[in-house]
């Protein structure tokens, strides 16, 4: 992107120095561990809330496992700012750009404001609507309309969060976006307990007191991470002079950009949301069982998620300074380490899968459960660990729509045939999580095939 509309400034121009592969790899897994870090303290957030909840039985353990499903669709609609600005900020940072990496940072600011704030008024308007839709029991359905009433509030806040993460990832900088996650999920987990059993003289607020403890926990880390933006990271900075007013050119540079993206999200999070009603077919039960074993096998994806979003912005970083050879490399380093720890994690997780279960619930038919569809989709992990690399590495080319057609057809392929076996063939939990396994290598082999079309073809976004 030409800095035309972003920054009428004289930009500074920093030539970034050729790396050697070794120094590459360092590169990948430097800025790869620390997102790694921050997304097992995301989902380790996750676990302890689900164990806190679960505490109050399943019931409460369904009620908001659904509300949690509305949140994450909403939040991935709004991750069209986050993704825009990361890969335009890592391009434009690549190529010594830093007055227009500082500018887009500051505009993404501005727009997740206020473009969250009103989708967050709507929601609150929609909550019984978007829970009734799961077609829950009604005191499950309750437990779900109170937690999302209080859980919509953070909508903002946790935009806020995820673009700055981005931008600073760009940069090169995810070590602070870890630390901060840290002391989020440290005031989430201890605000929560106090909450939810009325500790400290406080009234017992039950499931809906884990909402709140969130809501605080998001306050406080997007106000931390806003500072630090503002006063800047390796030569990037949103408190710079310029553009101190939302520019409609720059959010549609960047929308043009994250939308697939968002889209992407939205489409995966809403398939695997439509399985809850064919979940809730089997019982209350397997539907706790359900949650319990997504938390389970959300940890084995954090590799994927961390050399994904390395391979993001260090793509685009070197694509920006027009070095597609060292763009290649990056997407082969973080491919075999991604294939490295997510397939390690799978074959751990097929042989404890009942311990980890037994974590949340000791209810026999709940471990028996969760375990079975922990076993089948964590023989699909190298498959996805290709998906999550790959699929950064085309958005660190700007590439976002090739991985919203491969992704957003592949899951939405593996609800219906999840829908033909648990209807036609076997009446059980891990009968839906077989579509995966069997979807998987698929959707591998065709990233593939178009992450090596794309870098060979590719051109500066313009």
């Amino acid at each position: 992107m030409q800095p035309e509309t972003v920054s009428t400034e004289p930009q500074v121009i920093i030539t970034q120095p050729t790396l050697s592969r070794s120094q590459l790899e360092k590169r990948v897994l430097r800025l790869a561990w620390p997102v790694i870090g921050e997304n097992l303290l995301q989902t380790m957030l996750g676990v302890a809330d689900t164990i806190l909840v679960a505490s109050l039985g399943a019931v409460a353990l369904a009620g908001v496992g659904a509300a949690l499903q509305v949140i994450y669709v909403i939040t991935a609609a709004l991750s069209a700012l986050s993704v825009g600005v990361a890969v335009l900020v890592a391009q434009a940072y690549g190529a010594g750009r830093l007055i227009e990496a500082g500018a887009l940072a500051r505009q993404g600011l501005f727009w997740s404001i206020l473009i969250g704030l009103p989708i967050t008024v709507i929601g609150l308007l929609l909550t019984p609507t978007l829970i009734g839709l799961f077609g829950l029991a009604p005191d499950v359905s309750q437990v779900g309309i109170d937690y999302l009433a209080v859980t919509m509030s953070t909508i903002t806040t946790l935009t806020m969060m995820l673009l700055i993460g981005g931008v600073l990832r760009g940069v090169g900088d995810s070590r602070t976006p870890m630390l901060i996650t840290a002391v989020a999920n440290v005031i989430n987990v201890i605000a929560s307990a106090i909450l939810i059993f009325g500790w400290a003289g406080l009234p017992a607020m039950g499931a809906v007191g884990s909402a709140w403890g969130s809501v605080i926990a998001r306050l406080i880390g997007a106000i931390l991470l806003a500072g630090i933006l503002w006063r800047g990271r390796n030569g990037v900075r949103a408190g710079g002079s310029g553009l101190w007013w939302p520019r409609i050119e720059v959010l549609r540079n960047i929308l043009r950009i994250g939308m697939p993206a968002a889209v992407e999200e939205v489409l995966i999070i809403g398939a695997i949301a439509s399985l809850t009603p064919v979940v809730a077919t089997l019982g209350t039960v397997p539907l706790a069982a359900h949650r319990v074993a997504i938390n389970v096998l959300s940890l084995s994806f954090l590799p994927g998620i961390g050399f994904g979003l390395a391979a993001t912005a260090l793509v685009g970083q070197a694509v920006g300074a027009q070095r597609l050879a060292e763009a290649r490399a990056v997407a082969q380093i973080a491919l075999r380490w991604a294939i490295i720890w997510m397939g390690g994690l799978g074959f751990l997780f097929v042989i404890f899968a009942e311990g980890l279960v037994r974590i949340f619930n000791n209810d026999p038919q709940l471990v028996a459960e969760g375990a079975a569809a922990v076993r089948i989709v964590a023989l699909t992990q190298p498959a996805w660990a290709m998906t999550f690399a790959l699929g950064g590495a085309l958005r660190g080319l700007g590439d976002t729509f090739s991985p919203l057609v491969i992704s957003g057809s592949a899951i939405w392929i593996c609800v219906g045939l999840a829908l033909v076996i648990v209807l036609w063939w076997v009446s059980a939990l891990w009968g839906i999580w077989l579509a995966f396994l069997i979807v998987g290598p698929f959707e591998a082999a065709v990233f593939w095939r178009k992450w090596q079309q794309r870098i060979t073809s590719w051109q500066p976004i313009s």
